[in-house]
């Protein structure tokens, strides 16, 4: 295999198609705002599991930025780093934040990496509410170490890795956070509990 696609997701495509899937019916909280809410911080921190949750909540549509870089090019994410490095990857990564940062009434989690370029990190701070899911290193290599679809953690010392990750990405989550939550051990509807009021107190600034 040379390379990769690059497609959008065809016209019409269906919830079982497609990364953008609704959430599902149930009870609703209303914020003040429509802006979209972003979900940054380290893999394993519970972006796309608090998300999924969040957005059911709010009656908002739910993005997985991974999974609409794997629709994009019709392979999954390690794949894309053996073929193309994470330089590659990550030319893919800010196509796709750029695109889906600029929907409204969404709840979108990020990769991991996403903030490491300066211009993503432009785009989450000007676009929308950006909220830093927060876990201990401890946390982190308990939730990650039997994930196989982690490409940076497929080496021999992984729990190495995520605290050298975590000492540079930290600073920058920080940066770009309108809201930070620590995630712990607390079940996701305790979490997405806590952040509803948050969420519905914060004005951005414009």
């Amino acid at each position: 295999m040379n390379g990769l696609a690059n497609t959008d997701l065809a016209p019409g495509a269906g919830p079982a198609d497609s990364p953008c899937v609704a959430a599902e019916a149930g009870p609703r909280v209303r914020l003040p705002h429509d802006l979209p809410i972003f979900l940054v911080g380290m893999m394993g921190a519970g972006k796309t599991t608090i998300g999924r949750g969040l957005a059911r909540v709010l009656g908002r549509e739910f993005i997985d930025l991974d999974h609409e870089l794997e629709a994009r090019c019709g392979v999954r994410v390690p794949v894309i780093f053996e073929i193309e490095g994470e330089g590659g990857f990550r030319k893919r990564e800010a196509a796709a934040l750029d695109h889906c940062t600029q929907r409204r009434g969404i709840v979108l989690a990020t990769g991991g990496g996403a903030v490491l370029a300066p211009e993503n990190r432009r785009l989450l701070r000007e676009r929308g509410v950006v909220v830093y899911l927060r876990a201990s290193v401890d946390e982190l290599f308990r939730r990650t170490s039997r994930d196989r679809n982690r490409p940076l953690l497929a080496n021999p010392d992984p729990r190495g890795t995520l605290c050298d990750l975590m000492a540079r990405r930290e600073p920058l989550y920080e940066e770009v956070a309108d809201l930070v939550v620590d995630t712990g051990t607390m079940p996701v509807s305790h979490l997405v509990k806590s952040l509803l009021p948050l969420l519905q107190a914060y004005e951005k600034n414009p």
